[in-house]
């Protein structure tokens, strides 16, 4: 079972369907065989909120297009709390050119990313950083060159 929590505090709305979300969530879920049930929660916000969490969080003072926070599971819960997704609809609506099909792809793609983050994917590394690409590619059922932004 997967819990999917989503609240939109950005100024972009109308960009996202929960079920869309949710059976994207489910299929990384699976494809990176997680057992478990999990709670996930995604928030959408604009860039002066995001920034806010990079410098803190990150010590970067820039805003950023998604941030990922892995959470501890309270005992009495009986769902594994996975962890945040932070997303600002802000970045992709610049980075897209407020194209509405671009920025819906843009946020599965961030969203997807984010998601492997919390199931311990990292991008430190070339080798690692491939092995994210390739996997974004394959959930998103989009073209390898497509699945990364430098």
């Amino acid at each position: 079972m997967l819990q999917l929590d989503i609240q939109n505090n950005s100024t972009v709305k109308r960009l996202y369907r929960h079920r869309t979300l949710h059976s994207l969530a489910q299929k990384i879920c699976f494809g990176e065989e997680v057992q478990e049930d999990i709670e996930l929660s995604v928030l959408f916000c604009d860039d002066p909120f995001i920034q806010e969490l990079n410098q803190h969080y990150r010590g970067k003072n820039k805003s950023t297009d998604v941030l990922s926070f892995q959470q501890e599971t309270p005992v009495s819960t009986g769902l594994n709390i996975l962890g945040d997704i932070v997303i600002s609809l802000e970045t992709v609506q610049r980075f897209c050119k407020g194209e509405r099909v671009a920025m819906g792809d843009e946020m599965r793609l961030l969203f997807c990313h984010g998601l492997l983050h919390l199931l311990g994917h990292t991008h430190t590394k070339q080798s690692d950083q491939n092995i994210m690409l390739k996997k974004q590619a394959q959930y998103l059922d989009i073209e390898v060159e497509d699945a990364w932004h430098s």
